[in-house]
């Protein structure tokens, strides 16, 4: 178990990237729910951002989705970032919600709309090195809903063709992160279905693609945690999307339905020195506020995260290795459960006191104003969403 000056550095030097698209509008396939305050541009989703950064101190990036964050002038978006304290982080390419994508994007079977999302993926990059950002982020809605709807054997073909025209056009500072979901928009057959999947793509494509693991992307009782071991130890972990599921892909605040799994989890990375910088793990978070107001939802993730790392600092590493070296079944295991009961909630606001924010981020938020003024300040326009 480290010291407790060396747990209050890792948790001090923890960084968690959040998604714009968190702070717009959401919904399910039925309703999309309309909030008040909600930003109306990209510029605004910053500022929203910015009092997540603040409240917490550790999550100073966010993602970008195009076209949803599409703007003329990335520069004075980047500027904007840069104003606030913050950075601009993974571009996501959106491939799945024009009326030609219907039967898939790069696996499509015509080759003119597998032309238009490749250029697409291309004009994501050309983002990239707009605003600075080192990793292109894939996911694909691309699958089949019925046996015989297509070949899988030249959808998995028309799928490495095209991660190999935009991992050509990476540079050399920049990386894919390719991530992978089991069913859902597609019911019979996904183009990228699971780990194993991606992993043999990145391991075709070279060693600047990585495997992203979303934690709402798996079938129920999948054990994460082997997927997240296995592709450390492969050097082929690319970072996470954080969210929580009880069925599907349901984008709930991360640690919200199995905080015990999230411990698990960040116990691997804990393990395998993979919160170091120099790991190049990225931590972020992709979730749907639905229902709850955008900002304290997005610090409470943040908040999750950071007492399932303080949790995982906390195991004693030598005692369960010499349990696991005895096989000694129960002790070893006594040693996850002993960190894992640890209330983390004093040690996490002795860390924020030392950094200068206050000990509880979401009273602070509260007491702030920001709400109310976002509230009163936006009343005019569009609000930001999935399709803007």
């Amino acid at each position: 178990m480290a010291d407790r000056k060396t747990v209050k550095a890792a948790l001090t030097e923890q960084r968690i990237e959040t998604p714009s698209w968190a702070y717009g509008n959401s919904g399910t396939r039925f309703k999309t729910f309309s909030q008040e305050g909600i930003p109306r541009d990209p510029f605004e989703k910053l500022d929203d951002a910015a009092q997540v950064h603040a409240f917490t101190g550790i999550a100073p990036s966010v993602a970008l989705h195009i076209p949803w964050d599409r703007v003329d002038d990335y520069a004075a978006l980047g500027a904007h970032a840069e104003s606030l304290g913050l950075t601009l982080g993974a571009i996501n390419p959106n491939t799945f919600q024009e009326d030609e994508y219907k039967l898939g994007s790069i696996c499509n079977p015509d080759p003119a709309v597998r032309r238009k999302a490749q250029a697409h993926l291309l004009e994501c990059v050309d983002i990239m090195d707009a605003t600075g950002s080192d990793a292109l982020s894939l996911w694909f809605a691309d699958g089949l809903n019925y046996p015989g709807q297509d070949s899988l054997a030249e959808r998995q073909q028309r799928l490495s063709e095209a991660l190999r025209v935009a991992y050509d056009r990476l540079g050399q500072d920049q990386r894919m992160l390719l991530e992978y979901k089991f069913f859902e928009p597609a019911f019979y057959a996904t183009d990228l279905p699971d780990w194993g999947t991606s992993y043999a793509h990145c391991l075709d494509l070279g060693e600047r693609a990585q495997v992203l693991v979303d934690t709402g992307h798996h079938a129920p009782g999948t054990n994460i945690e082997f997927i997240v071991a296995f592709l450390l130890g492969r050097g082929r972990l690319g970072g996470f999307h954080f969210n929580s599921r009880f069925y599907a892909d349901d984008d709930l605040m991360v640690g919200a339905a199995d905080p015990f799994q999230l411990f698990r989890i960040m116990h691997e990375i804990v393990r395998a020195g993979a919160l170091e910088e120099s790991a190049n793990v990225a931590f972020m978070l992709d979730q749907c506020h639905n229902l709850e107001p955008k900002i304290p939802a997005l610090i409470r993730s943040v908040l999750n995260v950071q007492e399932a790392t303080a949790k995982a600092l906390l195991v004693d590493g030598d005692a369960l290795a010499g349990a696991q070296r005895e096989g000694d079944v129960l002790g070893a295991n006594a040693v996850l459960m002993d960190a894992y009961n640890t209330d983390v909630r004093p040690l996490l606001a002795e860390v924020r006191a030392d950094m200068g924010i206050d000990p509880d981020p979401i009273a602070a938020y509260h007491r702030s104003g920001y709400a109310e003024k976002i509230v009163a300040g936006r009343k005019d326009g569009t609000p930001a969403g999935w399709g803007a």
